[in-house]
């Protein structure tokens, strides 16, 4: 199977091609190589390496940033998908594209499912709901939706993200800032690229899924789990979303069902689970 990844020197681009180089051929391609936004670029390089799956790790991710610059967001997040899937129906490849808890509004009370409806609040909220619409109508699309990504592939660049923060906070001695009243499903990027490949080989029927560990947590108790297992004492700083300074608005309730995963016999992780991993892997990475 030959496999196409853009965006492969992001969070995720990075992870899938470390979970996919070894088994397949997998051909990567970083920004610098090839500009998502570029319809024709998208087309000539696809055309050169006539991919069996398309896999797009490339993104927009400036939440506040998107509010003044939503074109930027736009051709990031969904005028680039639509040129990926049109790539991608061309050659008779799947599409795999990562979306956002963004596109919710936050005002549910229990997991969201892939049944429910999207309510976007931010411009770049908007924009990955219509990357999610345009990477759809690829004739076998794998659309999931990750969200507070955590974690890196080795050999990969520094890692970033909120958790990151927090990580490197704790480690200093000092106190983080964490949301008390803002309730996520974390995402290990190992194990969303682990299911991304699975998803490909096993020809699980295409669609929509909610790829997040398992359970769902405040950024505070996520602290504390993360403080826990490093065995330091969590000196955190909690603060409430309506006292922090956002431009764009945020989905205060934003836990994810991955009921669907499992359905197909993809269970993900707990996010303590992976936590701990996490952890053994900035503990490796030290030692080496």
């Amino acid at each position: 199977m030959r496999i196409a990844v853009v965006g492969a020197r992001g969070q995720i681009g990075a992870a899938v091609v470390h979970e996919c180089v070894s088994v397949h051929e997998t051909v990567a391609f970083s920004h610098q190589e090839l500009d998502v936004s570029d319809d024709r670029a998208v087309a000539a390089a696809m055309a050169r390496v006539k991919p069996d799956v398309i896999v797009n790790g490339a993104a927009y991710t400036d939440v506040d940033g998107s509010e003044d610059h939503p074109i930027d967001a736009l051709n990031g997040n969904a005028f680039a998908v639509r040129a990926l899937a049109r790539a991608a129906e061309t050659h008779g490849a799947a599409l795999v594209h990562y979306s956002s808890d963004f596109v919710f509004d936050g005002t549910a009370s229990a997991l969201y499912t892939e049944q429910d409806r999207p309510n976007p609040r931010s411009a770049y909220a908007a924009s990955k709901l219509l990357g999610e619409w345009f990477a759809l109508d690829a004739p076998r699309a794998y659309v999931l939706r990750v969200e507070s990504l955590f974690g890196r592939a080795p050999g990969a660049g520094p890692a970033k993200g909120s958790i990151a923060g927090i990580l490197n906070t704790l480690l200093a001695g000092e106190a983080p800032k964490v949301f008390e009243d803002r309730t996520v499903s974390p995402t290990y990027v190992i194990d969303a690229a682990r299911v991304t490949r699975q998803l490909v080989e096993s020809q699980a029927p295409p669609g929509l899924y909610h790829c997040v560990n398992s359970g769902h947590c405040t950024w505070l108790v996520f602290a504390r789990e993360l403080a826990r297992q490093l065995g330091l004492e969590p000196k955190l700083i909690p603060i409430r979303m309506a006292d922090a300074p956002l431009r764009a608005a945020r989905p205060q309730y934003c836990a994810l069902s991955n009921e669907k995963l499992r359905s197909i016999g993809m269970a993900m992780p707990d996010w303590q689970d992976a936590v701990a991993r996490y952890l053994q892997h900035v503990r490796d990475e030290v030692t080496h």
